[in-house]
């Protein structure tokens, strides 16, 4: 339980704030000795922060839903495509990159110059049209590796195409909940069918639910400090955290 509880922390910290969960957890992992526990746990832990979205945006998701506002709903769908289809062709490529803290260390480090970059891009004052939703999507669809910061990637991408910081917090941490959901689901009929390997098998659902409720604490807190660095001129001060990061990371993994 303590092992799953500091995994979730990290899970709430890093989903959220643009230092890649993926990556931290994959080094977490790799500090506390637990290298073959399988997906199902960061999948669950994601589901934990998509449930902290839901509620910190719950008022803009009942807008959404009472008002029918559907070309919101059709861009969100779009962004998840490039996601979707990077998730079918390159599946077993991913489990090898999610292995790898040497591989998380250089994704770190682009991520890193990434946000370092968005310090030089003005501020924008531009609705999420199609064409950035799907720009932004490809940008997520590039952090599925681990390291690669989903957040620090979707919101960079708006604001090199110049959305509204609040708009683009808010449209990046919604149009998680497909590709969340979607595995999260996948996850749950392979467990119904039978079908689990024996390290997913070796993390338990208990603990697993347990974990999502942590991280879903923890994103809530976390999802506050990223809305307010969009507010201010310091979103790009968490590149220099993932060069750092990164670096120490391929030195000493």
């Amino acid at each position: 339980m303590l092992e799953v509880a500091i995994l979730s922390v990290l899970q709430g910290i890093a989903e959220f704030l643009p230092i890649s969960s993926s990556g931290h957890l994959v080094l977490g992992k790799a500090f506390l000795g637990l290298n073959d526990v399988g997906m199902r746990l960061d999948i669950f832990l994601h589901v934990g922060t998509l449930a902290s979205v839901f509620a910190f945006y719950f008022s803009v998701i009942r807008r959404i839903v009472t008002r029918m506002e559907w070309p919101y709903v059709a861009k969100v769908a779009l962004s998840a495509v490039p996601i979707g289809i990077v998730g079918v062709l390159f599946k077993d490529r991913l489990a090898e990159a999610f292995a790898s803290p040497a591989f998380v260390g250089g994704a770190l480090m682009f991520t890193g110059a990434v946000l370092t970059l968005t310090r030089f891009l003005p501020k924008g004052e531009r609705d999420v049209s199609f064409l950035r939703a799907f720009l932004m999507g490809l940008a997520q669809a590039v952090a599925i590796l681990p390291g690669v910061s989903r957040s620090g990637m979707t919101l960079a991408a708006a604001r090199a195409t110049k959305v509204d910081g609040e708009k683009a917090a808010e449209f990046s941490f919604l149009m998680s909940a497909p590709p969340i959901a979607g595995a999260a689901v996948i996850e749950t009929l392979k467990a119904l069918r039978g079908v689990e390997t024996a390290t997913t098998a070796e993390t338990s659902w208990g603990l697993c639910i347990f974990g999502a409720i942590i991280a879903a604490a923890v994103g809530w807190f976390a999802l506050k400090v990223l809305v307010s660095s969009l507010k201010g001129r310091w979103f790009w001060l968490f590149g220099p955290y993932c060069l750092v990061a990164g670096l120490m990371t391929v030195l000493f993994a």
